[in-house]
């Protein structure tokens, strides 16, 4: 058994970044990741740090500037898009265009990489779609337009969607960003739960940063200066969460595994 078997992702010397006629622009490089199936993976970071650019390239939305991506052991250059469709879910914070869509039509889409040619959903599809429902507490919803919802209404449905697409993989950025506090803590237990229960991967790009480390099994953390990762309990132990915010206005309760504001 090589040793690609048995992470679901793996990558190795990665740099990511964008890239134009006149220059590259390097955001994080010598990215060697090593994940293993039915993980929830909290990605943490401040703003512009590049969270969003890395799961766009984990997820094949933009291309690497080197090195390589592998999911199950297969270079994600090799993949097909329906191939990649049936192995991973997206769930990015860009608002859908304007269309008249239904909910129902919109999470029933995420059974496209599976249907034939025609979109025929068959009886397997219609049960994966209601659970899907009922798991994000959405069914009321299934007859509305999506025009018509609210950012934290829509957020949910398209969580739904990626439900739908029954992954092993799905990668979420921002997922709650449009969320109360309530519907906050609900989304994170629901990902948890499907990591837990059903064995899926679930890697949320977030700034929920203490619920993350409450529930996460593994933290990707991106600072100015590396990216680091591994199990939440051995990073807190390890005081790898101490490098995440430069700032002396927040510090790291190792005790009470949370950040907090310092008064001093």
């Amino acid at each position: 058994m090589s040793s690609t078997e048995k992470y679901i992702i793996k990558t190795s010397n990665l740099s990511i970044g964008y890239s134009s006629k006149k220059e590259t622009t390097t955001i994080a490089s010598n990215l060697n990741i090593r994940l293993k199936a039915g993980n929830m993976v909290g990605l943490l970071g401040k703003n512009g740090i590049g969270k969003s650019t890395l799961l766009r390239t984990l997820t094949k939305v933009q291309p690497a500037l080197s090195g390589e991506v592998f999911i199950n052991n297969k270079n994600l250059d090799s993949l097909t898009n329906n191939d990649l469709a049936r192995t991973l879910s997206l769930v990015l914070t860009e608002r859908l265009p304007d269309s008249s869509l239904t909910v129902f039509e919109l999470v029933a889409l995420g059974r496209q990489p599976f249907t034939n040619w025609i979109g025929y959903l068959t009886n397997d599809d219609m049960e994966i779609i209601q659970l899907a429902f009922e798991k994000t507490n959405t069914k009321h919803l299934m007859n509305s337009k999506c025009y018509e919802l609210s950012d934290g209404q829509l957020q949910k449905v398209l969580i739904a969607r990626a439900l739908a697409q029954n992954t092993p993989i799905i990668v979420l950025d921002e997922p709650t960003a449009h969320l109360d506090l309530h519907h906050t803590v609900n989304t994170f237990s629901l990902l948890k739960n499907l990591a837990s229960e059903f064995n899926k991967t679930i890697i949320i790009s977030t700034h929920e940063t203490n619920l993350t480390l409450q529930l996460a099994d593994e933290l990707w953390l991106m600072t100015p200066d590396k990216f680091i990762s591994g199990k939440t309990d051995a990073l807190i132990e390890n005081n790898e969460l101490e490098l995440l915010f430069n700032s002396k206005l927040i510090s790291f309760n190792k005790e009470l595994k949370q950040f907090t504001i310092s008064h001093s």
